[in-house]
């Protein structure tokens, strides 16, 4: 198997403790051999964390003349994204860039003519599309048990306060840039083909920033499920991540349980429409009603997928190397995160705030 050469950019908490721990657990497939990271302290405990000598640099720039790297994954701060990630493809480097890759359409575009132009890979870090819990659901939905999809709603919410760098505007930040990419990118999975309508609603509640930490989206289109997306930071009882409701079931889950109930339209009695008084059996006014033999399922996460290479960012990165290595499909296209962008942007456009002064 051919080993990637790596460098990532950012030893942050996207950085070290997703793409870095995810180096290390995939060992046999990439190989980190420089880490960019502007705050001395953290460059201090490279040799430590990754458990040998790297190559360690304050500045992106200073990778430009390497010929031996074969990917760099861009974990700097969100609003750096667009400009290293041109920066890096211009000078010869296939890049990988975490999330949000961008706040504009244009600016996703821009990337891509980039990329072609430079002839380099250029990739997102979309790693939810590969959640364990999400490719069940997709299981569920092709198997037609739920019937036709009516309304998906997802909630990825909790409540809490926060107040560093990724509340505030001028760094991209806000709950929809910030956890948004994920559940917005499962929701255009599961919307399909074409273009959905959007309506947003946004709001400000517990945030220290000058960005929003409440978002509902919805999302809409000719036959297509409704498609109800939350963040919010003040949904202290979050039941499940995930609800549906089909013309045969429904299915509620988390992110390491799911359960599902259904009918079967052949085994219940032929049923037509009665316009006149309904009566029970003695005569009775009675209810329109039936009792429909419904079936429950269950999935499970296994608890030993928990932290080892097997989970979504894994999934990922097994993916990204066949990709670069054999041509394997790229599943995560930017095509579709531009879409994803664009949809992104519109909820913005629908709410604006007032920003802190720069």
């Amino acid at each position: 198997m051919k080993k990637l050469n790596v460098a990532i950019l950012g030893q942050g908490r996207s950085g070290w403790k997703i793409h870095g721990k995810a180096m290390l657990g995939a060992s046999d497939m990439f190989e980190t051999v420089a880490v960019v990271e502007p705050i001395k302290e953290r460059r201090d405990k490279v040799a430590q964390r990754y458990g040998k000598d790297i190559d360690t640099y304050a500045d992106y720039t200073e990778l430009f003349g390497r010929k031996d790297i074969d990917l760099v994954i861009n974990a700097t701060p969100s609003h750096l994204h667009v400009e290293t990630t041109k920066n890096l493809m211009e000078h010869g480097f296939n890049v990988l860039c975490d999330k949000p890759l961008a706040r504009r359409e244009s600016e996703v575009q821009l990337l891509i003519d980039t990329a072609k132009a430079n002839n380099v890979g250029f990739y997102i870090f979309q790693q939810s599309r590969f959640a364990a819990f999400f490719t069940e659901i997709r299981n569920i939905i092709e198997s037609g048990k739920l019937g036709r999809i009516i309304q998906i709603s997802i909630s990825y919410s909790g409540f809490a306060r926060r107040w560093d760098w990724q509340t505030v505007q001028a760094f991209n930040g806000g709950s929809l840039l910030n956890t948004g990419p994920h559940p917005m990118d499962q929701a255009l999975q599961l919307f399909g083909d074409g273009e959905p309508e959007v309506r947003c609603f946004m709001d400000r509640v517990n945030t220290f920033g000058d960005a929003e930490d409440y978002v509902k989206v919805i999302l809409s289109g000719k036959g297509k499920p409704v498609i109800d997306i939350e963040i919010s930071s003040c949904k202290p009882f979050n039941h499940d991540t995930y609800n549906i409701q089909g013309s045969n079931g429904g299915l509620t889950a988390t992110t390491d349980k799911i359960k599902y109930k259904y009918f079967k339209p052949e085994e219940c009695h032929e049923q037509h429409l009665v316009k006149t008084p309904l009566d029970d059996a003695e005569g009775e006014p009675a209810y329109c009603f039936e009792e429909l033999k419904m079936y429950e399922e269950e999935w499970e996460l296994k608890s030993e997928e928990f932290g080892t290479f097997a989970d979504m960012t894994g999934s990922f990165y097994k993916m990204l190397h066949k990709h670069i290595t054999e041509g394997g499909e790229l599943v995560v296209k930017p095509e579709q995160v531009k879409k994803q962008i664009r949809v992104i942007e519109e909820c913005h456009r629908q709410n604006p705030m007032d920003r802190f002064a720069e």
